[in-house]
């Protein structure tokens, strides 16, 4: 009699405290049978890598479909192409720029989204890598003491104050522009539905509500150390067709630099957001 292989759920762990690789077969991705298990593994894990997997655009959208509702582009497409060529980024270049700095997606939004899914499709010719920090992980290592200082404490979070990052002294019209984004008060230390907390930092956080500038920068500027450190985090190296995906209300995530003059392209897909920030 020829041997059963029983079908299973594979992965493996990258770093203690983020990120697993899963190495099932793209018909079993694409076929949803893993959807529940992915998506409790993308909780706890904060970030998945399905190496080399080398989906299509069409391929990438309907594995995004088979784990929740995919959120469509602002051009109404259901992927983006990130890259620095303007010929293909509808966006333009300048809209990746604050993609350098730790961030968050969706901090302007009520309901931010779920999750992105970055497929490779060219590397760049130095740098490029993508880099993950666990927010849940990085809350739930604090000391107890710090934790009951934080708690409670708001932040007002503007897409004009990731301008900064990048342009130190921008021309008043394009601070006009960024404005035009909008703000957003938000909990610094967010309470999911799950009873799980994390934080809410990056570069779009300005300052904290009801404190002075000077120690409001300290809590901002050393909660981003503390979750930036070795433990917490994921440099992810890129190979052409890795897919990677990550749970945009657990981490930050960055490009770090590269090339800017070089072709690197990755395409994304996003997961519709199913929990508002409180």
């Amino acid at each position: 009699m020829p041997t059963q292989i029983e079908a299973r759920f594979a992965h493996e762990s990258i770093r203690p405290r983020i990120a697993s690789r899963v190495l099932n077969s793209k018909e079993e991705l694409l076929s949803g049978r893993y959807a529940p298990e992915i998506r409790a593994l993308l909780e706890e894990r904060g970030v998945l890598v399905f190496p080399e997997i080398h989906f299509t655009d069409e391929e990438q959208a309907a594995f995004t479909r088979t784990l929740g509702t995919l959120a469509k582009e602002r051009d109404g497409e259901d992927v983006f192409l990130v890259t620095l060529d303007d010929k293909k980024n509808k966006t333009g270049s300048e809209y990746l720029k604050g993609s350098l700095y730790w961030h968050i997606d969706g901090t302007m939004n009520p309901v931010p989204i779920l999750a992105s899914l970055l497929a490779s499709k060219k590397l760049a010719t130095w740098g490029g890598n993508t880099g993950f920090s666990n927010t849940y992980a990085a809350w739930n290592d604090l000391p107890e003491d710090r934790k009951v200082e934080l708690e409670g404490l708001r932040v007002l979070h503007a897409a004009w104050a990731s301008l900064f990052y990048y342009d130190p002294e921008p021309a008043l019209e394009k601070l006009k522009f960024m404005r035009m984004a909008g703000e957003q008060e938000l909990p610094l230390v967010w309470k999911h539905r799950s009873g799980r907390k994390s934080l809410v930092l990056g570069a779009t956080a300005q300052h904290v509500v009801g404190v002075d500038a000077g120690r409001s920068a300290e809590i901002l500027v050393g909660l981003r150390e503390w979750a930036t450190r070795d433990d917490f985090t994921y440099s992810h190296e890129w190979k052409v067709g890795d897919l990677v995906m990550w749970d945009n209300t657990g981490t930050m995530h960055r490009a770090e630099p590269y090339d800017p003059a070089c072709a690197r392209m990755l395409h994304r897909t996003k997961l519709q957001g199913e929990e508002p920030f409180v």
